[in-house]
């Protein structure tokens, strides 16, 4: 059946590679495999050693490369999230059908490229994260990062753009060239200029030595314009001049440089909407806007919230060893965010810094997430009638889940004596053994 064997096939690949057959078995396996992943089981399947899964990737909400490759006949690509021995990390997945001399696709070449700059673990210095937002977002900035094409990241502030931006750089083949950041936030024009021209010496007063500007410091590598939304228009034609040419001449020189970069920009403005206002250059946004890729708010990644927050505890200034109560994570998830990433760190760190015993509680947040109630839907009211008597216990027992304080404490946020909560509480136990 096989030209080829598939060990055969599979030992001519350095990185972790196996051969899967139409029915997704994985048939052969190289060392290199062998050694992160283990040897596969006999007849085991290609889903049920990288993720745990008793079906294919797609029948669990993933893309799966495999099944992409039988549609098309052509090799596909995909980012997931694999398991090996010790944990769960990052892998980008490349799929090669595998045909026979008549043309009949027999089997698929997998292999596992290691993704170094995302990861599932708290402790790694790179993005984290395992929502499906945010795996939708890394996919997008694996496929651009090998090119050379430029990256528009959009979103809220507070999302980590330049994270972003650094984690494309350090995948791409200028990796080895300089990350250079140009804030263009409140930049007017005479210092626009000088930043990512630079100029020459006597160029104008206070000019007493040549500066190098960005533009040529980022040559080989990578130019990253954060909120470029904010470049006035006057300023914009300077920028495309630059970006069309890879030409610009110092303030002050006579000559014209060369440049060679690759751009990526940040804006937490809606650029197109700039466009039809008439603040932002039509031709300059396509230059830009090659390849958008948009940063989720942290309300809709929620569930990286406990990877978020345990990063945010082992890094300085949190104290060591400070740890955060499920409540504290319960409230959290209910609130919006409207800081996102930027404005979580801001309240794990001052939590930690209340919290004398090193639990981070509810009661260490700030008022307007320690006090959230769980949000109910308006037809629990406007289509249930229901007793008082009901509604009460449902908030008490919404109460117990979420407050982290005494009895006492509990009382008097309620406006009850200690007396009293103790026989609703009592009350609520009888109600819950009946149920």
């Amino acid at each position: 059946m096989f030209a080829v064997e598939p060990q055969a096939l599979v030992t001519l690949f350095d990185k972790p590679a196996i051969f899967i057959d139409n029915h997704y078995r994985i048939l052969a396996s190289n060392d290199a495999y062998q050694k992160r992943y283990g040897i596969p089981k006999t007849d085991c399947r290609c889903f049920q050693a990288s993720h745990g899964y008793s079906s294919p990737c797609h029948a669990n909400g993933e893309s799966c490369p495999l099944l992409q490759s039988q549609h098309t006949g052509t090799s596909a690509k995909a980012l997931h999230i694999h398991h090996d021995r010790d944990h769960r990390h990052f892998c980008q997945v490349e799929m090669h059908p595998v045909k026979d001399s008549t043309g009949t696709t027999v089997g698929f070449i997998e292999i596992m490229n290691a993704v170094d700059t995302a990861s599932t673990d708290a402790s790694n210095k790179g993005l984290i994260g395992e929502s499906a937002a945010f795996q939708k977002m890394m996919e997008a900035v694996y496929r651009v990062a090998p090119t050379d094409v430029s990256v528009l990241l959009e979103g809220e502030s507070g999302t980590g753009k330049e994270l972003v931006a650094r984690a494309i750089h350090d995948a791409s083949n200028r990796k080895l060239g300089k990350f250079v950041v140009l804030e263009c936030s409140g930049i007017n024009e005479n210092l626009f200029e000088s930043e990512l021209f630079g100029y020459r010496k006597g160029a104008f007063t206070g000019a007493r030595s040549d500066k190098t500007g960005l533009a040529a410091s980022a040559s080989g590598g990578t130019l990253f314009l954060d909120e470029v939304g904010d470049i006035p228009i006057n300023l914009q034609v300077k920028l495309l001049r630059l970006l069309e040419t890879g030409a610009f001449r110092p303030i002050g020189a006579t000559e014209m440089e060369r440049t060679d970069f690759r751009l990526i920009c940040a804006s937490h403005k809606n650029l197109k909407a700039m466009v039809e206002a008439g603040t932002f250059r039509e031709d300059l946004y396509y230059r830009l806007a090659t390849f958008p890729i948009y940063l989720p708010p942290l309300r809709e990644r929620r569930e990286d919230l406990p990877l978020l927050c345990e990063a945010m505890l082992a890094r300085p200034p949190v104290p060591a060893g400070t740890y955060i109560s499920n409540a504290v994570i319960r409230q959290l998830s209910r609130y919006r965010f409207p800081g996102n990433i930027r404005e979580l760190r801001n309240i794990v760190i001052r939590a930690s810094l209340l919290a004398e015993d090193h639990v981070i509680q509810t009661k260490h947040l700030p008022p307007e997430i320690a006090q959230q109630t769980q949000p109910r839907d308006k037809n629990h009211f406007a289509e249930n009638i229901l007793p008082l008597e009901q509604i009460e216990l449902d908030y008490l027992r919404h109460v117990q889940e979420v407050f982290d304080g005494s009895t006492t404490e509990l009382a008097l946020k309620l406006g009850i004596s200690e007396r009293t909560l103790y026989r609703k509480l009592a009350q609520l136990k009888d109600h819950h053994t009946t149920e």
